[in-house]
């Protein structure tokens, strides 16, 4: 619904509801706007090309919005956008703090603040991550599909970076499971010894995982009452990421 009397909110309004929604009775309803005001509205927007008649009486999407989209794409930069919830986690926690991006069967580090702590993690922009065995990896892998991660499994192997690594795609699958439930994923000294990491899931503007986010330092001082209280500002951190990324909202998809 949209404040009364905003000519912008309602115009807004309705070139989001017309994404979902093509008859004017319909989009009138979602969005509080009177019929005659859509109408009104819609006529504007097909005259600009945000907007084009489906030839059965509705509307839909017009292609100057594909053309704006890809512009804005073209432009887009994940880390640039996702900077400011990065800082302000690396602010709250104090633990060096991580956005890294899926590539094909691993990951990639795109953005870093390094920990207020007397030692440095090896971590660094550019590098590359394994996905089985790191909070960001596991993370992403927890929103894939059963049958894509056993592929990535099959292509990329599982090895074991420490004792703790989980090695079998059965094992890693079962995890995944608690991965998903509990909404972060820890790095449990599973890729380099000493070094624990939570971390969470970061969403794209179709709702498909990107990426994630983590927290990482020795685990001599992430201990698990410190994890319990910081894995829900990682997740909150995430979810701050992924709206600024343009992820479709669950509570409002709801």
């Amino acid at each position: 619904m949209v404040r009364e009397g905003s000519s912008i909110d309602k115009a807004l309004a309705v070139l989001e509801a017309i994404a979902e929604h093509h008859r004017v009775t319909d989009i009138a309803a979602v969005t509080g706007v009177s019929k005659s005001t859509v109408h009104r509205i819609l006529q504007s927007l097909v005259e600009w090309g945000f907007a084009r008649s489906d030839g059965s009486g509705g509307y839909e999407p017009g292609p100057r919005i594909l053309t704006l989209a890809g512009r804005v794409m073209n432009r887009f930069d994940p880390a640039r956008q996702a900077s400011g919830a990065l800082r302000a986690l690396h602010e709250r926690t104090g633990y060096t703090t991580h956005f890294a991006v899926r590539n094909g069967d691993e990951a990639v580090y795109v953005d870093k603040l390094e920990g207020r702590r007397p030692y440095q993690m090896p971590s660094r922009i550019g590098m590359s991550l394994f996905l089985h065995c790191t909070a960001i990896g596991k993370a992403v892998l927890a929103q894939l599909p059963e049958e894509e991660v056993r592929e990535i499994c099959a292509r990329a192997g599982l090895p074991g970076r420490t004792p703790h690594t989980l090695v079998t795609a059965d094992d890693l699958l079962a995890h995944l499971a608690v991965v998903r439930a509990r909404g972060y994923a820890l790095d449990d000294e599973e890729n380099l010894p000493g070094v624990l990491c939570v971390g969470a899931p970061v969403f794209d503007h179709t709702g498909r995982v990107l990426g994630g986010i983590s927290i990482s330092a020795l685990a001599m001082d992430l201990g698990r009452e410190e994890v319990e209280r910081l894995a829900p500002e990682v997740m909150s951190a995430a979810r701050e990421v992924s709206q600024a990324l343009g992820a479709p909202d669950p509570l409002r998809a709801g």
